[in-house]
């Protein structure tokens, strides 16, 4: 399986020679796209060269270290999803259908799987992996997703378990080895960014 980094990535990694770094770059909000009913069939599913086309997102919050063991400091924290079958966590994906966007159908599945919605960004690359249901490959395309509100209540409450875990966890847990690829490059990426703004402020 491979990565294709997309152009939009290296856009971003360029994008820290420029002089100013805005709140957010590349943010994406995309309004309406959290319903109490999940889609399903596979009617209107995308497909490229017979791969079907799967997206989804790797949500991720910054979350304080506690001080009284000489933390202080922000740890970044990723949510996985249990799957619908338990059989080991993941992070939220589906099919990208014909009537949306690429960044609403990432949407769309992380509110449906993982109940959880924020700023979408830049788009990691694309995965391409074999199924394990029936041996058919798939392009996999993933997001980061800054996390601003978790809800309560979301389609697949019921079938599926989130966690918030560490980076080392998630590496762990994460059962499907493309996806640990796409949490890799995420992690590298806002830790970056991160460490930018920092210099930034201090200049």
């Amino acid at each position: 399986m491979g990565l294709f980094l997309s152009r939009n990535l290296v856009n971003f990694l360029l994008s820290f020679s420029a002089k100013k770094i805005p709140g957010k770059i590349f943010s994406v909000q995309i309004e309406d796209v959290v319903s109490l009913v999940s889609r399903t069939g596979r009617h209107l599913q995308r497909y490229d060269k017979g791969c079907r086309q799967v997206v989804g997102c790797i949500p991720y919050r910054y979350k304080k270290s506690d001080q009284s063991s000489g933390g202080g400091g922000e740890e970044l924290e990723f949510l996985l999803v249990s799957s619908p079958k338990g059989k080991g966590m993941m992070f939220p994906k589906g099919g990208w259908e014909i009537d949306e966007t690429i960044e609403q159908a990432a949407l769309r599945e992380t509110a449906e799987e993982a109940g959880v919605t924020g700023a979408l960004e830049c788009k990691l690359g694309k995965w391409q992996y074999k199924s394990k249901s029936n041996g058919s490959f798939h392009d996999g395309h993933m997001f980061p997703l800054l996390v601003e509100e978790q809800l309560d209540a979301w389609p697949e409450k019921h079938i599926r378990q989130r966690r918030w875990v560490t980076a080392d966890e998630a590496k762990e847990l994460c059962q499907q080895q493309w996806m640990k690829e796409a949490r890799i490059t995420s992690s590298k990426i806002e830790a970056t960014t991160k460490w930018v703004c920092i210099e930034r402020q201090r200049a």
